[in-house]
């Protein structure tokens, strides 16, 4: 039985370059709306890995994605801003995508074709049976990466797929597969839009969950966040006000010092004792 792509399915709308802009704007939002509704679908997969995840770097593992074009460009996003967000060194959150850092920016033709490439690229990273790779693509036929996937099953290493297509080859080649269906795209086999709006969805929701679980953040607070600009330390210092009742001068003061918000607050709380 031939694969149906439903992600290559003829959009619902047609005559588009007849709509107005407002008619347009409208009937993207109409098909936005369901992609919410097709990941909340998944939440049961995506809790199995999360929680795979987690396991596994609490002794020391790593997350890695693999991607090609859009869905690659989701996956280094999401691992670029781990560091940033959660103070993690960007060695435990990876992004590879077909075609290398070249392809962020620019495609790189027949990249996501190289069935071999995509475990060469994880095997730069010494890979292995402690750590997570999460294959993503929207149509779930991707070479690249199903093939990584495929190895790394073969060598004792959890898997994970994102893909918007029912029961993919990508599916089959993963430990534990996500799939949300959000269905034809407004403009036919666009990709980038509703299956690449609930990858983001999804990866936020790994990603964000996966490093509460490790402890990076207290209450609802990014109190690793890294001091990157003003605003960064503004924000951090209104924390420090929240929790210790020290004026913002004093604060800042003690985030400077000691680089972190929990940190400062662990510093505080040391010297109230």
């Amino acid at each position: 039985m031939t694969f149906k792509r439903i992600t290559e399915s003829a959009s619902n709308h047609d005559n588009l370059e007849q709509k107005t802009v407002k008619e347009l704007l409208i009937a993207i939002n109409e098909e936005d709306k369901k992609v919410p509704l097709a990941v909340e679908k998944a939440i049961p997969e995506i809790e199995k890995l999360v929680e795979g995840i987690v396991e596994r770097m609490t002794i020391g593992g790593r997350l890695f994605y693999m991607g090609a074009g859009t869905s690659g460009r989701l996956g280094v996003l999401d691992a670029s801003e781990i560091p940033p967000t959660f103070g993690m060194p960007d060695t435990f959150v990876i992004g590879i995508i077909a075609g290398g850092d070249t392809a962020l920016r620019k495609p790189v033709e027949a990249a996501e074709d190289n069935i071999e490439k995509g475990w060469l690229d994880l095997q730069q990273f010494e890979v292995n049976k402690l750590d997570t790779v999460v294959g993503i693509a929207a149509s779930g036929t991707t070479p690249y990466v199903i093939n990584a996937l495929n190895k790394c099953r073969e060598n004792g290493i959890l898997t994970g797929a994102i893909s918007c297509n029912p029961g993919s080859p990508l599916s089959q080649a993963a430990d534990i597969a996500i799939e949300a269906i959000v269905g034809p795209e407004f403009v036919t086999g666009s990709t980038r839009m509703k299956s690449g709006t609930a990858q983001k969805l999804i990866l936020n929701m790994i990603s964000t969950s996966v490093m509460i679980k490790m402890g990076r953040v207290k209450g609802n607070r990014m109190v690793n966040m890294q001091l990157s600009n003003a605003k960064l330390v503004d924000r951090g210092t209104k924390m420090i006000v929240d929790e210790t009742g020290l004026d913002y001068e004093e604060a800042k003061s003690l985030l400077l010092e000691h680089g972190s918000v929990r940190k400062a607050i662990e510093n505080f709380q040391e010297n109230m004792e």
